[in-house]
């Protein structure tokens, strides 16, 4: 699909790679609407950032958990998403008892109903044009089983699943990929950034991802008319 011109909503678009994906659809001249939650100042600083780049971009309010909201934020044209909000609590893997059911019904509520609740919302919009591209944004932790906490990587396998069930049931008109960073540059990292750093040398490209790389990654799936269902890795060999 050529952005140029489409609509194209990003969830969680103030910050790390979802400012990094507005601004590069934004770039590829699609005309941005970044979703946020509770940082409106951020994501109002991403659309300056992109206006200011001669882009073309709007800010939403919506929290994706909640189903009202998301109906409320789609209307009219929807050509691309990218289901990129999500939220974590840091729990060691195996501390189980810390696992509470709240955290993991927040975590499920935003991560993996949220995407879908988005996806229901745009789906007739796409359906219409018959044509639309959406990218669920995951992680190695749904993968390998292990990160920030076990809700956390339970719930990004769980959206690989919904991305592939997802390419089955819309196609042939709506494709459905996914990306699954390792290790990417955000601020994810604040206060852990000795622990970035001493990830490196465990890293095939000894290197940490920026989010732009991801967001270009986002941008080649949209754009890719012979593709869908696929989980594309982005860890510099983490997982390998």
């Amino acid at each position: 699909m050529n952005v140029m011109n489409k609509i194209a909503l990003v969830t969680g678009g103030g910050t790390g790679i979802g400012r990094a994906a507005s601004m590069e659809l934004a770039k590829r001249g699609a005309i941005v609407a970044v979703n946020y939650s509770r940082s409106q100042s951020e994501a109002q600083e991403t659309v300056d950032m992109i206006k200011k780049a001669g882009g073309r971009a709007f800010a939403i309010q919506a929290d994706v958990s909640k189903n009202s909201e998301v109906q409320d934020m789609t209307y009219g044209t929807i050509d691309v998403l990218v289901n990129n909000a999500s939220i974590t609590r840091h729990i060691p893997m195996d501390d189980l008892k810390a696992a509470t059911e709240d955290i993991w019904d927040e975590l499920y509520a935003v991560n993996v109903k949220g995407m879908f609740f988005c996806v229901r919302a745009v789906v007739p919009f796409m359906k219409k044009s018959k044509a639309g591209a959406i990218v669920n944004v995951g992680s190695i932790a749904g993968l390998t089983g292990a990160g920030s906490s076990m809700p956390y990587a339970v719930s990004k396998s769980a959206v690989h699943g919904l991305t592939k069930s997802l390419a089955h049931a819309l196609a042939p008109e709506i494709r459905v990929s996914g990306v699954a960073p390792g290790a990417v540059a955000t601020r994810w990292w604040a206060g852990r950034e000795e622990k970035m750093k001493s990830m490196i040398g465990t890293l095939l490209l000894q290197r940490i991802a920026e989010p732009d790389e991801v967001a270009k990654l986002i941008c080649s799936l949209v754009e890719q008319e012979s593709l869908t269902g696929q989980i594309i890795t982005i860890d510099s060999g983490q997982t390998l």
